[in-house]
């Protein structure tokens, strides 16, 4: 195997995005019967003002898994980040960009820590990030009762609630990152290096690509995006929230968006545009399901029968694809 045929396909699972259609073509017919309205304007910004919180995070984790690694640490990275602008900002719009600046600093600072133990110690990547994130989470319920800090009014203004039409600046953020990843996957050396490490990490090294770099690489990239979820998660509270992360469940969410998308577990193949689309279609059926105010319990049930089918899918076609 060359380290040339495990580059990224260049086009997204076409999959995903067949069944976003299909669920919001059957959920809007569904929610029309019951006597509600799917596509008007609140539903829809709700909608993708969740799915830019959630994107955020699902697009970086998708680079570390598509390396054969995985973050867990993710949701209290981003309750570290609410807390560390929110606090900064302390309310005034002059602290805004040190705020956001000292954020992303933390959030990387624990990415590059997630990388040293997975590539230097050589500890698994469940239990390493595991660990971080249990060390974090130590920090946050040992410091904080609830919220803290505030927000500044700009950062709430822009970020949080400004849209142009019904599109949030928040989800436009989401793009402009996923596309920058894409780019990142698809034309960058980097890129390739990635996504080679994860297919083969032994034909990586004696193609002369450096396994460890490029990981560590990938742990600061997510944990970035972990960190800019935690400002817009902040722009939108007003304040800093020690737990937004784990009640949001960003560390699983995240993954099950990725895996839907059609990223392998085991690394080496996928890409951000197909996580994209797992997003949006978790988000749908949170919308979906809102409208017809069905039980949370419920709503579990449906999006853990989502993710088994999802994965039995794609397993079946690398089957298939390893048969021929």
């Amino acid at each position: 195997m060359s380290l040339l045929s495990l580059r990224p396909a260049r086009r997204p699972v076409p999959g995903v995005f067949v069944a976003l259609t299909i669920t919001l073509a059957l959920g809007w017919l569904i929610v029309m019967i019951d006597g509600g309205q799917l596509f008007n304007q609140s539903t829809t910004v709700s909608l993708l003002h969740v799915a830019a919180g959630l994107g955020l995070v699902a697009v970086g984790q998708t680079l570390v898994i598509l390396g054969g690694s995985l973050d867990l640490s993710v949701a209290y990275v981003i309750s570290l980040s609410t807390l560390v602008a929110a606090e900064t900002m302390n309310g005034s719009d002059g602290a805004l960009l040190p705020a956001v600046a000292l954020a992303l600093t933390v959030s990387a600072a624990v990415g590059l820590l997630n990388g040293l133990l997975v590539t230097r110690l050589r500890i698994n990547a469940f239990i390493a990030t595991l660990g971080v994130g249990l060390l974090l989470k130590g920090y946050l319920d040992n410091g904080y009762d609830g919220p803290a800090g505030s927000t500044s009014p700009g950062l709430v203004q822009s970020l949080g609630y400004q849209r142009i039409g019904p599109v949030p600046l928040s989800f436009l953020l989401l793009l402009a990152v996923t596309g920058a990843c894409w780019f990142a996957l698809a034309r960058t050396r980097f890129g390739h290096h990635l996504v080679a490490v994860g297919g083969d990490p032994e034909v990586a090294r004696l193609s002369g690509v450096r396994n460890d770099r490029v990981l560590v690489i990938a742990h600061v990239l997510c944990s970035l995006c972990a960190g800019l979820a935690g400002i817009y998660l902040a722009s939108r509270l007003g304040s800093g929230a020690p737990r937004v992360g784990t009640e949001g469940l960003y560390d699983l969410e995240s993954i099950a968006a990725v895996v839907i998308g059609g990223t392998a577990l085991a690394g080496g193949r996928g890409g951000v545009l197909g996580t994209l689309g797992g997003v949006l279609l978790l988000a749908s059926i949170d919308a979906i399901f809102n409208q017809l105010e069905v039980d949370a319990f419920f709503k579990q049930v449906i999006r853990g029968a989502i993710i088994i089918a999802a994965v039995a899918v794609y397993a079946r076609r690398a089957m298939r694809k390893a048969a021929v």
